[in-house]
């Protein structure tokens, strides 16, 4: 175990490595070995920004620093003059090469699937790269216009015979955009932009119906039709909950349709494909509330086979897809918590109530079994003499 003093020795040294990790402790300067007026910690990729605005002609002296995911990856940096993601961005792509040097590519990004290298529709001039201790540096005037913009980065894993290789489409990938203050007030923070607007409203909507209302539908009917009082009270509140459920996650399923088309190149096969699933047995389940039989159809126990095993399926596969979706839209931390906590309180009051069902079942067997002994013919009959 190390001793005080030899802890109080390295901390400088420790301090030193800590502080390395910010973009202020970074000596970074531009062609002229001036130091930028500006420099912020972006809020993804472990990436920094280094800029000095020029008013006066209205340029954009940058430094971006970023290091690859692996050896052989890319790092990239642009503006995006149309709007607040990667589709419509022009970017600057840099990448080492085996002898060292550092390439820098111009690449318009039409849409996530359409890329063309070449001259981009900002004007873009000393442009230059190089590569320090694994951490790729990407130097550039742009031209910009008025007091901010939207910028992008991004890292991917490697290059293909000069061809940028996809990168990862995790949390961290799909949040590097933000707004950059040219006039040194603000940070370069994420803005809640559109189509974040939209993941959050599916989000929502999506808890709510197949990871609230659906299981509550399911409680009512499973547990308070016990009680005879309940009736018919019970399938109203039952089939209200879950017309309810599939409305909202209708509404919830377009918009995930919405973000599909708008997204042309992203797309999460699991949450995708568990929703197309979910969204079908939701629509048979609701089929099952005109095509139910009477009690004593002979074909009833068919129909309760058939509702039981696709609405616990609906359960199941909400929840999981749920969580898939937290893990896609990265959220804050409360909102997962939130849920979780309001899972586990529907799932103990189940508990609670699949108890208390129990006791009134057996209960009444238990009276049921008494009545027919007293009513039988147990009774002692009187000896014939």
């Amino acid at each position: 175990m190390a001793s005080p003093l030899s802890l109080l020795v390295l901390f400088p040294f420790i301090f030193t490595a800590a502080s390395s990790l910010t973009c202020t402790t970074q000596k970074v300067t531009d062609a002229a070995n001036r130091v930028y007026a500006n420099c912020v910690d972006l809020p993804a990729l472990d990436s920094f920004l280094h800029w000095t605005h020029d008013a006066a002609n209205a340029s954009l002296a940058v430094a971006f620093l970023a290091a690859p995911p692996s050896p052989g990856g890319w790092v990239s940096w642009g503006i995006n003059p149309t709007g607040t993601g990667m589709a419509g961005a022009q970017v600057l792509a840099a990448y080492s090469k085996s002898g060292g040097a550092v390439t820098v590519k111009t690449l318009d990004l039409k849409s996530y699937s359409v890329i063309v290298p070449g001259k981009l529709s900002v004007e873009v001039w000393g442009v230059r790269g190089e590569e320090v201790g694994g951490v790729i540096r990407i130097f550039a005037n742009v031209k910009v216009k008025g007091e901010s913009v939207n910028h992008v980065w991004q890292v991917g894993p490697s290059v293909t015979a000069g061809r940028l290789d996809k990168h990862d489409f995790a949390p961290a990938n799909l949040n590097s955009k933000g707004t950059l203050s040219l006039n040194g007030k603000q940070t370069a923070t994420a803005k809640v932009d559109a189509v974040t607007t939209k993941k959050n409203i599916h989000g929502i909507l999506n808890a709510v119906s197949w990871g609230v209302l659906f299981p509550l539908g399911v409680i009512i009917a499973r547990y308070l039709r016990t009680f005879p009082s309940a009736d018919p009270i019970w399938f109203y509140l039952h089939a209200g909950c879950q017309v309810s459920a599939y409305a909202i996650g209708v509404a919830g399923w377009a918009t995930g349709l919405k973000l599909g088309s708008e997204s042309v190149g992203i797309q999460y096969s699991n949450h995708r494909n568990i929703g197309i699933t979910l969204f079908c047995f939701a629509t048979l389940q609701i089929f099952a509330l005109f095509l139910r039989p009477v009690k004593e159809h002979k074909y009833r126990y068919i129909w309760n086979i058939y509702h039981h095993g696709i609405g616990y399926s609906v359960i199941i596969l909400g929840i999981v897809n749920i969580f898939l979706g937290f893990n896609i839209l990265n959220p804050e931390k409360k909102w997962k918590s939130t849920y979780s906590a309001v899972l586990i309180a529907l799932g103990a009051l189940a508990v609670v109530l699949e108890v208390i069902t129990w006791i009134v079942v057996l209960k009444r067997k238990s009276n049921k079994s008494t009545k027919t002994y007293n009513n039988g013919e147990n009774r002692q009959q009187p000896l014939n003499m």
